[in-house]
């Protein structure tokens, strides 16, 4: 193992017990759930600064990679089979060899069958990253091996458009505070249409973060984003994978 990876060694345990939940990613255009993210939870339950404000520098690695494998593994019991992606946070000031450390990953994704395809590393700009090149080449050696990757927070962060130019994810998640009350809102519509926009040239998907409801759905849906995670589908379910209510309605037909 690298140098770089010398957090990640075993000898390192965990003082803290931690949990996963889940939150469900709807495709409204589908009428279907598209995937669900992993988030990491307390082992009661408890939010996830509890777990994360108990993660030291040391840990840092060491707890990355117990989370990472224990998303994979939970997914792949409930996921059953099922078409779904999961989407996984990691954290980009992390100083790691990227082939290196997903080694672990990779072996909890052949332990429970879980495709290369259907996995999605989230990181997010609202961290600021202070080797952009580094993260650069995760991203490269992550698209090499099939999964997807994912900018959380577009919107919200240090760098914006910049670090979008740079990386260009597979996906784009909206920051949740961007889209808060934008039916009410014309420049937060305007600031949308525009990144949908440029999003659609590059081939990156757009997801909406944080909706809450109907109003702020229907805004979203005629600036062409199908892709929705918030309350008003599902709150997130500890280690089982929360019902999607609103997908047994009848679905109104997609803007175009």
């Amino acid at each position: 193992m690298s140098k770089a990876c010398a957090g990640c060694r075993d000898d390192i345990a965990l003082p803290f017990d931690f949990k996963m939940a889940f939150q469900p990613i709807v495709d409204m255009a589908d009428g279907r759930v598209w995937g669900y993210e992993a988030l990491v939870r307390g082992a009661d339950g408890g939010s996830a600064f509890s777990v994360l404000s108990k993660v030291s520098d040391e840990l840092r690695y060491k707890f990355d990679q117990a989370a990472r494998v224990m998303a994979i593994e939970t997914a792949g019991r409930l996921f059953a089979g099922r078409d779904l992606r999961l989407s996984i946070n990691f954290m980009p000031n992390a100083v790691y060899e990227p082939m290196a450390c997903i080694q672990k990953s990779l072996a909890a994704a052949r332990r429970v069958d879980f495709p290369h395809r259907n996995l999605m590393f989230e990181f997010t700009e609202n961290e600021r990253m202070d080797d952009v090149p580094h993260v650069q080449r995760i991203v490269e050696a992550y698209r090499k091996l099939g999964f997807w990757t994912a900018l959380d927070d577009f919107g919200a962060g240090f760098a914006g458009l910049g670090l979008l130019a740079r990386l260009q994810p597979d996906l784009i998640k909206i920051d949740m505070e961007l889209l808060r009350d934008i039916h009410q809102s014309r420049a937060k519509q305007a600031i949308v249409a525009g990144v949908v926009g440029i999003a659609r040239t590059l081939d990156i998907e757009v997801l909406a973060e944080g909706v809450e409801n109907d109003e702020e759905l229907t805004v979203l849906r005629a600036a062409g984003i199908s892709l929705f995670q918030g309350y008003h589908f599902a709150k997130p379910a500890l280690m089982t994978l929360p019902t999607v209510p609103l997908l047994s309605k009848p679905m109104a037909v997609r803007a175009v």
